[in-house]
């Protein structure tokens, strides 16, 4: 091919544009004109009444979250399942604490360098008056222990006082994940497992 030769397209048989001074009407080819007020003449009563009534955008937090029957759906199951869990944490389900003679006992263990760090929480319960104030006798000792071992045991001794709450902190010798721990007064007895973080 040299340079005075007029490269062909390989489209150059087709007509792919209108040419300059045509009538579209003398040659029969199709006008189409977009004309909204004879498109919403026919459409039905319901989109015209949309386009007469359109209503400003008002800010909500509600209306996004309940758009759609999905959304609704999953709106209010975790409104339910909020219910639940606040119905259940009021009733105690959820309460870790123990009782003691009208006493809330919360106990919390940690481990630091070979020895258990053990937190006693004591708080008078609301609808009781005349909590236990006193001596209670503790009694902690492993949970696992071997079949061949002693089960070692350590003792120790608090007092109630008539303050709301209190807290005691007390170290024993284990080194254990498990705990068992024995609450006596001079009526009742408090048996607790406890887990060291």
């Amino acid at each position: 091919m040299t340079d005075n030769e007029e490269v062909s397209r390989p489209n150059a048989n087709y007509n792919l544009s209108k040419p300059d001074g045509k009538d579209a009407r003398a040659e029969g080819e199709l006008i189409f004109y977009y004309n909204r007020e004879n498109r919403l003449k026919k459409a039905p009563q319901s989109v015209r009444d949309l386009y007469a009534n359109a209503k400003p955008y008002r800010f909500s937090l509600i209306r996004p979250l309940i758009a759609d029957k999905r959304r609704a759906i999953l709106f209010f199951t975790i409104l339910i399942m909020c219910a639940f869990i606040f119905l259940f944490s009021k009733m105690g389900y959820f309460d870790s604490s123990y009782s003691l003679e009208g006493n809330k006992i919360d106990i919390t263990a940690a481990k630091h360098e070979g020895v258990t760090l053990i937190i006693m929480k004591k708080a008078r319960k609301k609808d009781v008056t005349d909590a236990y104030s006193g001596a209670v006798g503790i009694a902690v000792s492993p949970a696992v222990i071997g079949d061949n071992e002693e089960m070692p045991v350590f003792f120790h001794r608090v007092f109630f006082t008539l303050e709301p709450s209190e807290e005691y902190r007390f170290v024993v010798p284990f080194n254990d994940p498990d705990l068992l721990m024995v609450l006596q007064t001079e009526k009742s007895t408090l048996k607790a497992r406890i887990k060291s973080k």
